[in-house]
């Protein structure tokens, strides 16, 4: 079983102005997909909180960093940027593929700015902020990065499908 922690970024729901839906969705779906959910936040369009919060999380070995919002067109929506500073290797792929099955719901998928990659033996995805958005694109690489993890982490291969 891995360990997960998502960081919802708004600043409105940091503020009080709305409660946060996408996290508590996107830590269901992970419940029913056998992750321990260890920690969940709500933190500001900040991009120093932002790099925190996820330096925080990496230091303590959590194996999955999800964070929902800030990855539109808004003048505040900098978490691909702030993840961008604290990963040490991007993984184009899981973004790609998010965005790609996005398109084939709404063209707005387009839009999405969110990114992807690893800091020592955490990997980073960057969601959506609306909840129904953070699931889909969850939803549609949680089985690789299981695998991902998988290799992430030393664990013996368990798929015969090829490498690339």
């Amino acid at each position: 079983m891995y360990t997960a922690s998502i960081i919802t970024v708004s600043d409105r729901a940091a503020n009080g102005v709305y409660q946060d839906q996408s996290g508590p969705a996107v830590t269901e779906l992970l419940k029913t997909r056998e992750f321990e959910v260890c920690d969940t936040l709500i933190i500001p369009d900040e991009k120093s909180i932002i790099q925190k919060a996820l330096l925080t999380y990496c230091d303590q070995g959590v194996h999955l960093i999800l964070t929902t919002g800030g990855t539109g067109f808004s003048a505040r929506d900098i978490t691909p940027e702030a993840t961008k500073e604290v990963i040490e290797r991007e993984t184009p792929g899981i973004a790609e593929y998010m965005r790609l099955r996005s398109m084939e719901i709404t063209p707005r998928g387009m839009l999405s700015r969110g990114i992807a990659g690893i800091r020592d033996k955490s990997l980073i995805v960057n969601l959506p902020g609306s909840p129904k958005g953070a699931v889909e694109n969850l939803g549609f690489v949680l089985p690789s990065i299981s695998h991902g993890l998988d290799m992430l982490n030393g664990k013996p291969e368990n798929s015969d499908e090829s490498q690339h």
